[in-house]
């Protein structure tokens, strides 16, 4: 009897141990999750801030970036020798419709206010295939795309100061669109002349206005610009 007993309690004992084993496993079994989901949400937060501070942004698609080129738009130059300011008057006509720049070519030694004086003259400079001085230059002239070149029909050719002109400033790569004033002779043979002084230049139909219609000129002006593809 009292070896039942004795085996009785033995039992008894081991199934107290094991129940207390069973309760010490189940308690950490359920708090480990807690802890390890803490540990992960400071993981995570440690990796966000790292990525905040290190990782760099892409600004290449920012429109302020220095590096983006912008376009700009070209930029004209009228460029006029005028005697009797007829030619003055179509050039001040295109610069107004073109909106460009505007230079005076003015002879450093000016010409007489006699017109048969300067009508001589004008021969004895072709004769001598002269090239009277410039007062005043053209700084800058690489930023201009296009120039307007205008001069009064002397003897059939361009003031030999226009070729002064025309040797002091390369156009290469430039578009040349002349313009002239007279009393009938036209152009004459300066278009084809100003091609041989610039062949790296583009150079375009030329306009010419007669000196009666000279002081009234933007109709013509306007219709010249719209032909060869320059107007605003």
């Amino acid at each position: 009897m009292k070896k039942l007993v004795s085996i009785f309690m033995v039992l008894t004992l081991l199934l107290s141990f094991t129940a207390c084993s069973s309760s010490t496993t189940n308690e950490e079994s359920s708090s480990a999750p807690q802890q390890s989901s803490d540990q992960s949400s400071a993981s995570d937060e440690e990796r966000n801030n790292l990525n905040d501070s290190s990782v760099p942004t892409e600004e290449s698609n920012n429109p302020n970036d220095s590096s983006t080129p912008t376009e700009t738009e070209s930029k004209s130059l009228v460029v006029y020798f005028s005697w009797s300011g007829n030619t003055e008057n179509v050039a001040k006509s295109i610069q107004t419709q073109t909106e460009a720049d505007i230079f005076e070519i003015v002879p450093t030694t000016p010409y007489d206010d006699d017109y048969d004086t300067v009508v001589d003259l004008a021969q004895e400079e072709q004769r001598n295939n002269a090239r009277p001085a410039i007062s005043g230059s053209i700084e800058n002239m690489e930023q201009y795309d296009v120039i307007y070149v205008g001069f009064p029909n002397w003897w059939g050719d361009m003031p030999m100061i226009l070729y002064t002109f025309f040797d002091t400033y390369d156009l290469s790569g430039k578009t040349v669109a002349l313009f002239c004033t007279s009393g009938g002779s036209g152009l004459s043979g300066t278009v084809n002349e100003v091609k041989s002084l610039e062949p790296n230049a583009t150079v375009t139909e030329g306009l010419h206005i007669g000196s009666g219609s000279s002081s009234d000129p933007d109709g013509a002006v306007s219709e010249w610009l719209s032909d060869i593809g320059l107007a605003k």
